[in-house]
């Protein structure tokens, strides 16, 4: 699972860091990305990896509905390659989509905490996406899902799934690489090992969309941490 991330990094970083010419068109830096916002994502057009944004949430070319991407934000990596949404894409329309530290919920005594979650020696990294176009009537979207997989040993603590995140020397290999079958694309997300992560606890003010500052991203000392309060019974 994947539902909230963070790409605050100034422009001219990210297109260093990719290889990128020219100006990403529509880029916003936020601390609290969520589904159905543009994100910087990368594509590969045949000759160059070209920048700019997809709306999170993959609506497929065929769906009768656009408001099927509040549902599609993530597209589970082992069966994709067979599922109708997705298996066409995972052959052509593979994506990078770009980000600086991912969020996810960790029950603990009762409680969700919210963890930011960075990989330990790249300031910069990309989720292995899909994307796809949609058309109906006068009204165009550019949309994408992010994949994931069960999780490594480090974020099973934290929760059962995980976005996938590609190694450095990886990226390129996902959005350029000529499969000629969905399954293929399987194949290759399975070799990938993953660069150790960091993580820390924020405070919950991250769960509300509406916030979006550097207060997402502030650690939270022990003691500001939220306690399970017990109930009593009545009967003791």
């Amino acid at each position: 699972m994947c539902g909230r991330f963070t790409l605050f990094a100034k422009e001219d970083q990210i297109r260093k860091q990719f290889n990128l010419e020219g100006p990403i068109e529509g880029y916003a830096p936020s601390y609290n990305i969520a589904p159905s916002q543009q994100v910087v994502s990368i594509i590969h057009d045949g000759e160059k990896m070209r920048a700019g944004t997809l709306q999170w949430g993959l609506v497929p070319s065929w769906a009768k509905d656009k408001n099927i991407g509040y549902k599609m934000i993530n597209a589970r990596s082992e069966t994709a390659h067979e599922k109708p949404s997705f298996r066409k894409l995972m052959a052509k329309k593979r994506c990078l989509i770009i980000a600086d530290s991912f969020y996810e919920w960790q029950t603990k005594d009762g409680v969700k905490e919210a963890k930011r979650i960075q990989v330990e020696d790249r300031s910069l990294f990309a989720f292995a996406g899909l994307w796809d176009r949609w058309e109906r009537n006068d009204e165009v979207l550019f949309t994408c899902t992010i994949l994931t997989k069960d999780s490594n040993p480090f974020m099973r603590n934290i929760h059962h799934r995980m976005p996938i995140i590609l190694p450095k020397d990886k990226e390129k290999d996902w959005i350029s690489t000529e499969f000629n079958q969905p399954s293929e694309a399987k194949k290759f997300l399975e070799t990938i090992e993953y660069d150790p992560f960091t993580a820390y606890t924020v405070s919950n003010y991250v769960n509300k969309v509406a916030h979006n500052d550097t207060k997402c991203i502030e650690k939270i000392a022990e003691k500001d941490r939220p306690i399970r309060v017990q109930q009593q019974s009545l009967f003791n």
